[in-house]
């Protein structure tokens, strides 16, 4: 499995591997109608301002023989924005080496990120600590999250 940069023509590919991930992996956190506003069903997911922002931001994917497994982006305050890995992939340590990747080029003394209830206990193994609860409005769906940060002692 190699890390590399983003690029344009891999957008498509992370927001099918966006969706697909977040409908197989978040089903007993979360409820079909809560995923199907989170995934984008309700909603299209426009690649032109997608593709920016990831653009905008240090963004990577993991490749595993041609096929993206994973991918994160991170601004340049820290913020780690989006971190999805493949539903085959799951638990093979793809998240974590994305998110050491990205920490190791964004130079930050803190970190944040807003992550799921499913995405919460990953967090916490990389030592970030939940701030606060945070209840995300979509549509008509409410989606609880935590807004997590982790503190580096340099």
């Amino acid at each position: 499995m190699e890390i590399r940069v983003y690029q344009e023509s891999d957008c498509e590919e992370t927001i099918q591997l966006f969706r697909e991930t977040v409908v197989a992996i978040t089903s007993k956190d979360y409820t079909a109608s809560q995923i199907s506003v989170w995934a984008g069903d309700r909603k299209i997911i426009e690649p032109t301002k997608w593709n920016q922002s990831l653009l905008a931001n240090q963004s990577i994917v993991m490749m595993e023989k041609n096929q993206l497994v994973g991918f994160a982006d991170m601004a340049s305050s820290g913020y780690l924005d989006r971190l999805y890995v493949h539903k085959e992939y799951q638990g093979m340590g793809i998240a974590r080496k994305l998110v050491q990747e990205l920490e190791g080029l964004v130079k930050s003394d803190r970190y944040s990120t807003h992550a799921s209830i499913t995405a919460r206990p990953f967090f916490e193994r990389m030592g970030y600590r939940v701030v606060k609860e945070n209840d995300v409005r979509l549509d008509n769906e409410v989606l609880r999250n935590y807004i997590m940060e982790k503190e580096i002692i340099r």
